[in-house]
């Protein structure tokens, strides 16, 4: 990993909601390591052992030996979807994951800030920014750092009626610009067990370990992904749906919605 020179005016002038970054931090941080670990606790110990049953079909494990630095992409239909790819991922691991959210909601107040730098360990995203801050601090990350798993929900927002929508550009611009491959997850039954506007229920979410793509062109992921996860479950895609956007929606990051 690349020296960074904490005494320069560029760390000086750094806002704090940046600080807890590991491309930014001096030391290991003891604080979030702790409160990520009471985070893990009540997930695997309480949330997804006694109200919904995480099932996770492929090994973690390999994956992470073999590629350190990934964007982890999937379907995003529900709130439990960052949670449930956090709780199926070993805790070992963990202080290499990362996800962005949405910066004017997740990092508004003490608490929210709080949790979402040392629980989630979130970067935050300006979804007003029309400058490409956020695209150049992410590309930054996956650059600079030597093992980081970058969470993506690259449809941009959470689907109202369970099935994948076309995925924005942008996960396409992080992978090429920073020479980053792409791993597919497919989260089975999310929007079931609490759909948007919806609380949880019990039952069964399974997260199904895919392949793991080259960088390339947003048309070739969202081919290669549909195909994955056709084979899967034939009903995950809308007939009649095309791969298409607009100019507003080329960079939509994937973040933990208000509402």
């Amino acid at each position: 990993m690349k020296t960074w020179n904490y005494e320069n005016e560029q760390w000086v002038k750094l806002p704090s909601h940046l600080k807890h970054l590991p491309l930014f931090t001096r030391h290991f941080d003891l604080m979030s390591w702790f409160f990520r670990l009471l985070w893990r606790f009540f997930l695997n110990g309480l949330a997804f052992r006694f109200l919904i049953r995480l099932k996770v079909k492929g090994d973690f494990k390999k994956i992470f030996k073999d590629h350190p630095r990934l964007l982890v992409i999937s379907n995003h239909a529900s709130h439990l979807d960052a949670v449930s790819i956090a709780a199926a991922i070993p805790f070992a691991y963990w202080l290499h994951l990362y996800i962005t959210a949405a910066k004017d909601y997740w990092f508004a107040n003490p608490w929210f800030t709080f949790f979402s730098k040392h629980c989630l360990g979130a970067i935050p995203i300006d979804r007003k920014d029309k400058k490409g801050e956020a695209i150049r601090l992410c590309v930054t990350l996956l650059k600079r750092l030597d093992k980081i798993w970058l969470i993506l929900f690259p449809e941009g927002t959470r689907s109202q009626d369970g099935y994948i929508k076309p995925f924005k550009r942008g996960v396409s611009i992080f992978s090429l610009k920073s020479n980053t491959p792409i791993l597919c997850l497919y989260l089975e039954g999310n929007s079931k067990l609490m759909p948007k506007g919806r609380l949880p229920k019990p039952g069964t979410l399974t997260v199904h370990i895919g392949p793991i793509l080259p960088p390339t062109d947003i048309e070739t992921i969202n081919s290669e992904y549909k195909k994955w996860v056709l084979s899967i479950d034939p009903t995950a895609y809308k007939e009649g749906i095309e791969n298409e956007e607009t100019e507003d929606e080329v960079f939509k990051p994937a973040y933990f919605e208000e509402s």
